[in-house]
Parts: structure tokens; C-alpha cells; sequence
């Protein structure tokens, strides 16, 4: 339980799924905003694992308009301006696709940014388990990870939350 909904608890009931929603991402902007100057100077690309409708993809667009950006996506259903170009989308299940973008893009993201999940904690905690090392074949040294939930990967090291962001609301590691 974070902060926020440790919070609401206090007060005698469960943060809504709204206000859950909105922390979420007030975090996850928080964090690319936070990383964006240590990424900047890195070579390689930008990863978004996980599409959804584009929100993100469309942030990282206008943080990084000179990078390019693979997208990872089950089935796009996104906002039409929010779609990647077919080059840069790898299409399917994230435990096929990532495999088929490390053997063409090899290990050189500057930045990969998951937030694939479902409310399903046991479920997310199984999926948690193959999807840092999957990551790994993509991450390039001395480039970071941001996941909406922990990742163990050997050569990541956690590191600290941005200051506006709740401990343990987003996970941010660097790549040794």
C-alpha cells in the first residue's frame, strides 16, 4: 500500500480507483519528466512497453522528439494520434514480442518504461518474475527502467524517487 492509499485508509476507507488512477499517472509523468536530462545525453532508443491508448507514448514524443521510439503492444487500440509508426511497433504478447525486438534491436535503450499489469496482485507479482530479465536482453548499460511495479534484475539498481513521487508508487532503476 503506498502512502496515498494508506491515507485514505486513515481515514476509514479505500482510496478510489479514480484518485488510484491519478497518482499513478501524476507518478509516472513525474518520472519520465524526472529522467529526462539523464537520458538526454545517452545514445539509443526509447521503449514503451504497453500502449493502452497512447497517453504515455504521446508524452515521451514530446520529451524526446529527436528519439526514436518502439512501442510494444498486444493489439493497438489507442487514440489515432497517438499511434506509432508500423517501424517502430512491435505487435503480440509481450513474452514474444520482447524476444523478437532484443534480436533486432539488441541490448541499447536508453529508456524502457513498462506499466503492464493487472489488478490482479498475484498475477502482476508472476508477470513481474520473466518480464525484468525479458527486459534486460533490451536494456543498455548505463540506461534506466521505469516499471509500475519491482523488477529483480541483477544489474539494476534501484534508485531514488524524484521528491514529488510517493515511495514505492513507481520503480525507478538505473542499468550497470
Amino acid at each position: 500500500m503506498g502512502p496515498h492509499e494508506e491515507a485514505a485508509a486513515s481515514r476509514g476507507r479505500k482510496m478510489s480507483r479514480l484518485d488510484s488512477f491519478i497518482a499513478r499517472m501524476k507518478a509516472q509523468r513525474d518520472c519520465l519528466n524526472h529522467l529526462k536530462p539523464l537520458i538526454d545525453p545517452l545514445p539509443g532508443p526509447i521503449l514503451e512497453i504497453g500502449l493502452g491508448n497512447g497517453r504515455t507514448y504521446d508524452h515521451l514524443r514530446e520529451l524526446f522528439p529527436d528519439r526514436d521510439i518502439y512501442v510494444f503492444e498486444r493489439k493497438v487500440a489507442a487514440h489515432p494520434e497517438c499511434i506509432p509508426p508500423a517501424d517502430r511497433l512491435f505487435l503480440g504478447e509481450a513474452r514474444d514480442a520482447i524476444p523478437r525486438a532484443a534480436s533486432v534491436l539488441g541490448a541499447t535503450a536508453a529508456l524502457i518504461h513498462t506499466d503492464l499489469g493487472t489488478g490482479d496482485h498475484a498475477a502482476n507479482v508472476a508477470m513481474g518474475r520473466w518480464l525484468g530479465p525479458a527486459l534486460d536482453t533490451l536494456a543498455a548499460s548505463g540506461g534506466y527502467v521505469l516499471a509500475n511495479q519491482p523488477l529483480e534484475v541483477a544489474r539494476w539498481r534501484r534508485q531514488a524517487d524524484p521528491p514529488e513521487v510517493p515511495a514505492d508508487r513507481y520503480f525507478l532503476y538505473r542499468v550497470e
